[in-house]
């Protein structure tokens, strides 16, 4: 939901350091497997209850993400890089409420919901971006991209947020969760209905 007014502020911060790792031979997987390793490292900081080592190692996380398209729009983006970057995303998510599964056995079930919705956005985007592919649909509203990307109530933004809001506020893990799942099936049921207008 925010995705798309935040990307031209962001750019605008991280396109210069972006051109200074570029000439400094880093390229834009690098970031992207180092912002994947602390994405994973706050999730292990879940599990072990240090929740504001984990705010940090998230918002560590998106500033990665942020380098490495900075870096690609520098050295031109690869079909490989935007994959790497969606999976590895995808999979940083869904770690960091199964890290508070295994915190607290009480938030299993959130998690596995949460996770279980995270599928239903996941799916539905990806899938979505086939079928743009196929018809040759593209946008650049959310920066260059490798691929379609289509919005929604829950986009990245809104997630972060929310991962952080977790661990600042771990006991109203349950809560939030459920909360954030439902929005998530609110973005994949409106993401079926643009897939379903293509027709």
């Amino acid at each position: 939901m925010f995705d798309a007014a935040l990307r031209p502020v962001i750019d605008r911060i991280l396109d210069p350091l972006g051109r200074f790792l570029m000439r400094r031979n880093v390229t834009a997987t690098n970031v992207t497997i180092i912002g994947f390793g602390f994405g994973l490292g706050a999730a292990i900081a879940v599990v072990f209850g240090a929740f504001w080592i984990a705010a940090m190692l998230i918002v560590i996380n998106r500033i990665c993400d942020g380098l490495d398209g900075a870096i690609a729009r520098q050295a031109g983006p690869t079909d490989f890089g935007g994959y790497l970057d969606i999976v590895l995303d995808f999979i940083f998510y869904s770690s960091v409420p199964l890290g508070f599964a295994f915190y607290d056995a009480a938030n299993a079930q959130a998690a596995a919901f949460l996770i279980f919705s995270f599928i239903g956005t996941g799916v539905s985007f990806l899938a979505y971006a086939i079928l743009a592919e196929k018809r040759g649909i593209s946008t650049d509203i959310r920066g260059q991209k490798s691929f379609y990307y289509l919005g929604g109530l829950t986009e990245g933004a809104e997630t972060i947020i929310f991962l952080i809001a977790i661990c600042i506020w771990p006991s109203w893990f349950f809560h939030l969760a459920c909360g954030f799942a439902l929005l998530c099936w609110i973005t994949t049921v409106t993401r079926i209905h643009a897939a379903a207008s293509l027709k």
